[in-house]
């Protein structure tokens, strides 16, 4: 890594179909089929989203691919995070996409990925918003050393391609849910890595978990002594947690039960007030890694039970760009992560809409410009 701010995006590997979703929620659905039916539910309410340059993809095809690629490129991204998803036992979903990035050589872009830890679950959400009991659909487990094994020489194929990101020698690695991580599994993985000439190991980045955080500051070092390299502190949580004292969470518990009535989404916030609290004090720590979250809007998949970020707009997405790479700028490893390249069933994209064009793209890629010209003038003199 160079002195300049780098920043990798978060890449869902959806939007294709696959049996086990065509079991679960019909044959052909993908993610597309929740944001096209999405539908607006207060008074200028943007929905539903509508993709413009790429229309409504599938990743199964390669140009795609390269176009996602290209657009990265014009937007400054270092890479993607390829989330990757290992349920135990060699049992992975939605790999074929990576498997083919991977065995292609193309798009000729960096990667790196992202382990999502988790069961999945048919959300349950009521049409009022409330939410009801979920059905397990695939459980996460962790079934022993050897099936680590298994994991790491699916992993290692990526780590030893030379277009994977790297933290001094060291393939850049995050788990979305580190809490529930057996804790022999780093020590294991770092072992194997060292014995393959990754003298450095893994970079291994811990998600901190939002639902443990009282009053914006989580738990970095608890991570730390689990061997982490670095944590990413995802600040996307209900407007109760943004609150920073007990006078403003009541204010804000009294508007919600307002929104019941008023049937806005109770988890609805306006952006302009959410990215006051998208970075802290916490982020200047040199293991801490800021991200950017352009937009949020998970009501395709959950109506009334949403999070929503309201009047979204690219202005006030500078604006919380600078307030990160205000800080970046001053660390040794200046990396930062974009929540999310991709993730339209969540509204949490920078790819071309019919609304915004490629403002997000060309944002981003000024902005990192500005800082990265003036951190070359500081390395010259």
């Amino acid at each position: 890594m160079d002195n300049k701010i780098k920043v990798i995006a978060y890449y869902l590997p959806q939007y294709h179909p696959f049996k086990e979703n065509d079991e679960w929620w019909g044959k052909g659905f993908t993610e597309w089929t929740n944001v096209g039916k999405a539908k607006p539910l207060f008074k200028d309410h943007y929905q539903p989203k509508i993709p413009a340059d790429l229309g409504y993809y599938d990743l199964r095809y390669a140009p795609i691919r390269e176009q996602q690629a290209e657009l990265a490129r014009e937007a400054g991204i270092e890479g993607f995070m390829y989330w990757h998803y290992w349920f135990g036992n060699g049992k992975q979903l939605m790999a074929d996409i990576f498997d083919e990035v991977l065995a292609s050589g193309k798009p000729d872009f960096p990667f790196c990925l992202g382990w999502a830890n988790h069961s999945w679950f048919a959300k349950n959400w009521n049409i009022d918003g409330t939410h009801g009991k979920d059905k397990l659909l695939i459980e996460q487990c962790y079934l022993g050393e050897s099936d680590y094994r298994r994991h790491y020489e699916y992993c290692l194929k990526a780590f030893k391609d030379k277009r994977y990101i790297k933290i001094n020698g060291a393939p850049f690695f995050l788990i979305f849910q580190p809490d529930n991580l057996p804790i022999e599994f780093i020590s294991l993985w770092q072992k194997w890595a060292k014995e393959d000439g990754f003298k450095n190991g893994i970079y291994f980045v811990a998600t901190a978990d939002m639902s443990k955080i009282y009053n914006n500051i989580a738990d970095i070092d608890k991570y730390k002594k689990r061997l982490f390299s670095a944590i990413v502190v995802p600040r996307l949580s209900s407007p109760m947690r943004y609150a920073p004292n007990k006078a403003k969470r009541f204010l804000l518990k009294i508007n919600k039960t307002l929104k019941y009535i008023t049937k806005k989404p109770v988890n609805c916030i306006k952006y302009e007030q959410a990215i006051k609290y998208f970075v802290t004090s916490q982020e200047c720590r040199e293991d801490s890694i800021p991200v950017i979250i352009p937009n949020f809007d998970h009501s395709p998949r959950s109506g009334y039970g949403a999070q929503i970020l309201d009047k979204v707009s690219p202005e006030l997405f500078k604006k919380h760009l600078t307030k990160i790479f205000d800080i970046v700028k001053n660390k040794n490893n200046k990396i930062v992560m974009l929540r999310s390249w991709n993730e339209w069933g969540e509204g949490n994209y920078i790819e071309p809409d019919i609304v915004f064009g490629k403002s997000y793209i060309n944002i981003l890629k000024s902005t990192l410009d500005k800082y990265n010209t003036e951190l070359d003038k500081i390395m010259s003199k």
